[in-house]
């Protein structure tokens, strides 16, 4: 067994656990920033968070088709809402009321519904569909890849081999609540690392660095496994540090329930503390399973309670709290959040539930998000010959436009990691984001290398950057937005390393960005305020 190999078993068997700080893990593996996947220069930190829907959602009961009560009557007598207890969300489409909270965000224009995803031939397996989903394969078409290890092992050939480093301190990826999925698989290694839990992350909190060494290990075959069994121990401690450090760095702003009444809300909690403490992580994704929900969907005696009631319940109090909280942080237009599900539910029901199915809806919240429906109510009586919905657009699409739209992925990439082309949709308002963007188009080709220290920080921080030569310098802060806040130095400077102090005590939490203008070269450093 060499060592590819080992890492390869590793993330498919899900074998190894690895002690980080107090809580067990699954080593998933050390990755770079995703700065070089974007065609501006620090790639303006943007992140995606990821929700999967295990067990296939029921998207006719979550968005129900006002313009087609009757066949919606008729076919789910069983299940089916109360029509005086559907939220109206636009004329044609109603929102089942455990799910009413994302209305606020869709009339705010942070909500992008897409109806009918699905893809071409569904498997109505419950883990063949999953793997699909992750990687973004055909149906008759087997890949070992995810799409999202792919797009980052792109970025990084020689992964794992010297990761972390200081300029790659972070993982690239973190998965919450359950083992790493498919789709952080890259090629041949995986591209990030577990939390199990809130408990697991409380216990990183609490809990102390391990140690260890190489000293005691034969020089043999099975030393060389235990040799590097340690070593990726090592690495994972590094990035456990990084992972205290900065959760300790921020606070929520937003008041999530009590740890254990809502299993989604407690994964985005921590995702939105991590984001607001300054780590440099670009990718999560958390876990809420349960809408397998072929029996006792709805109680037999109210419809609007059940299983199903609980679990969008769960997705928009999460959603809108995690939301809130960004924008409470001032980070709104660094995140942008997506979910999947590996197939809807059948139209017709006999019993107290729903059966596997095809398309359902997706949603995509953020403040650079477009806003607005995407496609129509499925239509409940142009079904298919297994009685099953038509799909609209492939989960494939919606995708690429991620990629392309709020990564800026460029084509060579893009067939790369979708292995063909799908026509875009559109999702992001790139309006909302660009001046974020701006503030970094020229600092690739800059020899100012601008950074603050401490960053993220409190009170203060300190902008150091290197003049070339004698040069007229103007610097300035700037909001999240790309507007001036303030001039911090107009004057003329010597050649050599240069720092002017911030005081960022008077400024809400956030992200802000330091501008160096000299001369004909400008560059763009962006930094966190915490609290």
């Amino acid at each position: 067994m060499n060592r590819r190999n080992f890492l390869t078993g590793m993330a498919s068997a899900v074998t190894l656990p690895v002690l980080l700080d107090g809580f067990t893990t699954q080593v998933l593996a050390q990755s770079p920033m995703l700065d070089r996947m974007m065609d501006v220069a620090s790639a303006t930190d943007r992140i995606l968070v990821l929700i999967q829907l295990s067990g296939g959602n029921d998207g006719i009961n979550t968005l129900i088709p006002l313009d087609q009560l009757s066949t919606y009557y008729a076919i789910r007598r069983s299940i089916a809402l109360p029509e005086n207890t559907i939220v109206r969300l636009t004329d044609r489409t109603g929102l089942h009321p455990a799910f009413a909270p994302m209305k606020s965000l869709y009339d705010d224009g942070k909500l992008t519904i897409i109806q009918g995803v699905s893809y071409p031939s569904v498997n109505q397996s419950h883990f063949r569909s999953t793997d699909i989903w992750f990687t973004a394969s055909d149906a008759d078409q087997y890949v070992n890849s995810g799409w999202l290890g792919r797009f980052t092992n792109q970025q990084a050939p020689e992964y794992p081999r010297g990761f972390p480093n200081a300029n790659n301190p972070d993982p690239l990826a973190i998965e919450i609540g359950g083992a790493m999925s498919l789709t952080l698989q890259g090629f041949t290694n995986p591209m990030g690392i577990t939390i199990r839990d809130l408990t697991a992350f409380e216990n990183l909190l609490a809990g102390g660095n391990t140690t260890t060494t190489n000293n005691d290990v034969p020089n043999t075959r099975a030393g060389n496994r235990i040799r590097f069994i340690r070593n990726v121990q090592a690495q994972s401690q590094q990035y456990s540090s990084r992972i205290k450090a900065a959760a300790e760095r921020a606070r929520n702003r937003a008041e999530y329930p009590a740890k254990g009444i809502n299993p989604l809300a407690d994964q985005l909690q921590i995702v939105a503390r991590l984001i607001a403490g300054g780590l440099q992580t670009r990718v999560y994704v958390v876990n809420l399973g349960g809408f397998d929900t072929h029996w006792d969907q709805t109680l037999p005696n109210d419809t609007t309670r059940g299983i199903h009631a609980n679990l969008l319940g769960y997705l928009a109090q999460g959603i809108t709290l995690f939301q809130r909280d960004i924008e409470l942080l001032g980070l709104q237009h660094r995140v942008l959040g997506m979910t999947i599900s590996e197939f809807g539910r059948r139209p017709a029901t006999s019993s107290n539930g729903s059966d596997h199915g095809t398309a359902g809806p997706m949603f995509v919240f953020g403040s650079s998000v477009r806003g607005g429906m995407i496609g129509t109510n499925p239509s409940l009586t142009n079904l298919m010959p297994d009685g099953n919905l038509r799909m609209q657009y492939d989960f494939r699409q919606v995708y690429t436009s991620v990629l392309n739209q709020w990564f800026r992925s460029n084509e060579e990439l893009m067939n790369v990691v979708m292995m063909r082309n799908f026509a875009q949709l559109p999702l992001v308002n790139t309006q909302t984001s660009v001046a974020a963007s701006r503030q970094n188009q020229h600092s690739a080709n800059s020899t100012l290398t601008p950074r603050n220290y401490p960053n993220p920080c409190d009170t203060h921080t300190t902008l150091e950057y290197t003049l070339p030569r004698s040069s007229r310098v103007r610097v300035r802060l700037l909001d999240g937005t790309g507007r001036t806040i303030g001039v911090m130095l107009d004057s003329h400077q010597a050649a050599g390393k240069q720092r002017v102090p911030l005081d960022t005590s008077l400024l809400p939490p956030g992200a802000y960005f330091c501008e160096v203008l000299a001369d004909d070269d400008r560059a763009v450093n962006p930094f966190i305020v915490t609290r």
